[in-house]
């Protein structure tokens, strides 16, 4: 199954602050969600474990991790991937004036291992845009929405 996309308009300049355009950008339209119920039943049908073992270790992982990385710590989960924290701060003149006021807030980095990244680069897309015919050319073609 392919990932279906919407097309959306946005106004865009050049690096060099030029006037702004429309351009038209493929944004994800997802198909539903999963929520730890129904991927915990999953994982229950494929091993040995049930699903109340299953949501256990996913609610003890979540802790574990959160200390984990308040420690400072890459969190590397296998196949999964790992996590880590990562800090976006304001500038300073020099190091004596750098204080830790300057750190603005932490961000959390996901890099997915092999299987989850082979999922990425093997991933097909689908528009899921209605297709129009012109009255001037006759020829099919794809309408953004809203345009």
């Amino acid at each position: 199954m392919a990932q279906g996309y919407k097309l959306v308009v946005r106004k865009v300049s050049d690096l060099k602050g030029g006037a702004k355009v429309d351009k038209v950008f493929a944004s994800p339209k997802y198909n539903g969600s999963s929520d730890i119920e129904s991927i915990s039943k999953i994982i229950e049908a494929r091993s040995a474990v049930s699903s109340a073992d299953v949501k256990s270790v996913i609610d003890n992982l979540n802790f574990v991790l959160a200390l984990e990385l308040a420690e400072g710590r890459i969190v590397y989960l296998g196949e999964l991937g790992n996590f880590r924290l990562s800090v976006s701060s304001q500038g300073a003149e020099s190091k004596e004036k750098f204080a830790n006021s300057n750190v603005k807030k932490a961000r959390l980095i996901f890099t997915p291992g092999k299987m989850l990244k082979k999922t990425i680069k093997t991933t097909a897309f689908t528009s899921l845009e209605v297709k129009e015919k012109t009255a001037d050319t006759g020829k099919t073609e794809e309408k953004p929405g809203g345009l």
